[in-house]
């Protein structure tokens, strides 16, 4: 049976959540990426209900995955009581996107996976468990909180398989959360290392990574392999390359999730030209 591919690019709200979906939909996507709110900013954001309902029904219409990204300054491995309140405002800030993502009708939210800078790591990792465990208390929804996985350029934490797989096993509600892959990521960390890998998909497997993948950041890279440096490429264009994406792609697991494109856009100011790239990869 063919699984049917749903790509599409990050796209601004400036109009409203419910013009992404127009857009995503002119633009011949299957999928888009959203900031629910201001993307550097953890402050709670009062949003346009009705706005968020029409934008659930637009993506109904059009079989759209949409997907929210949380603001950048979310660190779940902050230290809670910490000088400045990261930790708590980190939590509140999630659970308000999360609401958003809810109404929207969105996949769920997604959050890197933290860096924590102290001495001892274990301490991050912990922090980071009780993080989600506090913003998924009590939630009723079914849009998912998102791990995503790091580059490395800001410290070791979030570079495995291992890593990912044992903080979803180690909270409260697992079922609630969820995997975002980010391919550059995963390359420049050395997780993934493109078209010659030949452990990713049955180490995936075996850990149950797979069980919990819920979307794909789908960037190539503009540093080579294991460079641990977060500079996104056009897909096809990079380190990664055609070849390397092409044997992504033949994984069902990697196929059946909303591809996101977050690199530049082409030159008509638009995903347009890689959606269609990717969507002839997929059928090649």
């Amino acid at each position: 049976m063919t699984v049917k591919v749903s790509v599409g690019g990050h796209l601004s709200i400036r109009g409203g959540y419910a013009k992404a979906a127009e857009v995503a939909y002119r633009l011949g996507a299957g999928a888009f990426q959203y900031f629910p709110k201001n993307p550097r900013s953890l402050t709670v954001k009062s949003f346009d209900k009705r706005d968020a309902e029409r934008c659930r029904e637009l993506s109904c219409k059009y079989d759209l995955l949409s997907v929210a990204h949380t603001p950048y300054p979310s660190n779940l491995a902050a230290t809670p009581g910490d000088a400045g309140g990261q930790f708590e405002r980190t939590v509140a800030s999630l659970r308000n996107d999360l609401e958003i993502a809810e109404a929207c009708g969105s996949v769920g939210i997604v959050v890197h996976f933290g860096t924590y800078k102290e001495r001892n790591p274990l301490q991050g990792y912990q922090n980071i468990i009780q993080c989600i465990n506090e913003v998924l208390n009590g939630w009723q929804g079914s849009a998912k909180l998102l791990i995503e996985n790091q580059a490395g350029d800001h410290g070791d934490m979030g570079m495995t398989l291992e890593e990912l797989v044992q903080i979803r096993k180690l909270c409260t509600s697992p079922e609630q959360i969820g995997f975002c892959l980010d391919t550059c990521h995963a390359f420049a960390a050395g997780m993934w290392t493109g078209e010659a890998d030949k452990d990713f998909a049955s180490k995936a497997e075996k850990l149950g990574y797979w069980d919990g993948l819920a979307a794909v950041h789908l960037n190539d890279s503009k540093y080579p392999v294991h460079s641990r440096k977060d500079r996104h490429a056009r897909v096809g264009q990079g380190y990664i390359g055609e070849q390397g994406f092409l044997k992504l792609l033949e994984m069902k697991d990697i196929r059946r999730q909303p591809l996101i494109l977050e690199s530049e856009t082409g030159e008509d100011g638009t995903y347009r030209e890689d959606i269609e790239r990717v969507k002839r990869w997929v059928e090649a």
